[in-house]
C-alpha cells in the first residue's frame, strides 16, 4: 500500500541491507513532479553523541582513530553511539569516560542535529562537559584510540585551517562559542572559551 512522505509518493519499500548499527531501505517513489524514482534511506540504530571536556587551564581532549569508511586518521572531540533505552547525556558521559578516562562534575547540552538529512536519518546530541576528574579509559575492542590534549584555541585553529574535519567535532566547537560569545553558557566555562579566543585572526569576543 502506497504512503505519503511529505511531497513525496512511496509506491514500495524494502530491507536492502541491515545489520546491527545500521537499516538500508529501498523505496519505489514518485517524485514530487509525478515521475517515477527510487530513495535509498540509511536508518540508524543508535542515537549520535558527542562531548567537549574543558580542562581548567583552557584544553580540550581529542581522540584520534582510523576511520574506515574514508581509510583515514581523524582527530575528533569524545563520541559514540547511544543505544535504545539510554538517556543521550548518560551516553555522551560514558563515552567520555571509555575513550579519555574523563569523568564530568558538569555537563550541559549544546545542542542537537541531524548530520545528513538527505540519505540518513543520523541524529546527535552533544554537549559541553568541565570539572574533569582523570581516570583510566576502556574503548570497545574494535577501537585503537589515542589520546591527544591541546589547548582549546588549538582545535579552534585546527578547525580553521581544515586540519580537523569531523563534523560532529567541528559543530560543538562552533557551537560553544557562539553561546560563550551570547552569554548563554555558565561563567566558568564561558570564560575558558573566550579566553580561547583571543588572539585569532578575525574572531570578536
Amino acid at each position: 500500500m502506497s504512503r505519503q512522505n511529505g511531497p513525496w509518493q512511496i509506491n514500495d519499500f524494502t530491507t536492502g541491507y541491515e545489520n546491527p548499527w545500521i537499516r538500508v531501505e529501498h523505496n519505489e517513489v514518485t517524485r514530487p513532479d509525478g515521475s517515477d524514482g527510487i530513495y535509498g534511506i540509511v536508518r540508524f540504530a543508535n542515537l549520535a553523541t558527542g562531548v567537549l571536556p574543558l580542562f581548567e587551564d583552557g584544553t580540550t581532549m581529542l581522540v584520534g582513530q582510523h576511520r574506515f569508511a574514508f581509510d583515514a586518521y581523524s582527530w575528533e572531540l569524545p563520541e559514540g553511539g547511544c543505544p535504545k533505552g539510554e538517556a543521550p547525556e548518560a551516553a555522551a558521559l560514558r563515552e567520555l569516560r571509555e575513550e579519555t578516562g574523563l569523568t564530568a562534575e558538569h555537563i550541559l547540552p549544546l545542542g542537537e542535529a541531524q548530520l545528513s538529512n538527505s540519505v540518513t536519518d543520523e541524529y546527535a546530541y552533544y554537549y559541553l562537559a568541565w570539572g574533569l576528574e582523570a581516570g583510566k579509559a576502556a574503548p570497545d575492542a574494535d577501537e585503537i584510540l589515542e589520546q591527544r590534549r591541546i589547548p582549546l584555541s588549538v582545535l579552534i585553529a585546527e578547525i580553521l585551517a581544515g586540519e580537523v574535519t569531523d563534523a560532529l567535532t567541528i559543530l560543538m566547537v562552533e557551537r560553544a562559542v557562539l553561546k560563550a560569545q551570547l552569554a548563554l553558557l555558565p561563567e566558568r566555562p564561558r570564560d575558558l572559551i573566550l579566553s580561547a579566543l583571543k588572539g585569532l585572526p578575525g574572531v570578536s569576543t
